[in-house]
């Protein structure tokens, strides 16, 4: 039972700080293109990598907490199925040039996050 209580309470931290991230990232750039969303994949993409080496190469932590943090805060954090219904909606809306450079951003700079996530974890 302990790792349900981790995740959920993780996924209630990582739902508002994406929330907290989506206002401040749409009050700077507006809601022209999806930066918000684009912003919190590739943040969480980064955290997901580095965290994961982290917490199971150099930091000593509980598996209950490990899983509160990866699957719980980062899992909340990001938004995935918000990438994908607006990349359906900019191609509903007929910006389907904006829709395939969203997913190819999206892609690149995700994996381009998660491998220098993970590089630096390994690499302090």
């Amino acid at each position: 039972m302990q790792p349900y209580i981790a995740i959920a309470i993780g996924g209630i931290l990582g739902c508002w700080a994406r929330y907290a991230m989506t206002n401040l990232v749409q009050a700077i750039y507006g809601r022209d293109f999806p930066y918000a969303t684009l912003s919190i994949n590739i943040l969480a993409c980064f955290l997901m990598g580095f965290l994961f080496v982290e917490t199971l190469e150099r930091l000593t932590i509980s598996p209950i907490l490990r899983t509160g943090i990866l699957t719980g805060f980062i899992g909340g954090f990001s938004t995935f199925s918000t990438f994908a219904m607006e990349t359906l909606l900019l191609a509903e809306q007929g910006d389907a040039g904006k829709s395939v450079l969203y997913v190819i951003l999206s892609i690149f700079f995700g994996m381009l996050a998660t491998f220098g996530g993970t590089y630096i974890a390994r690499n302090l």
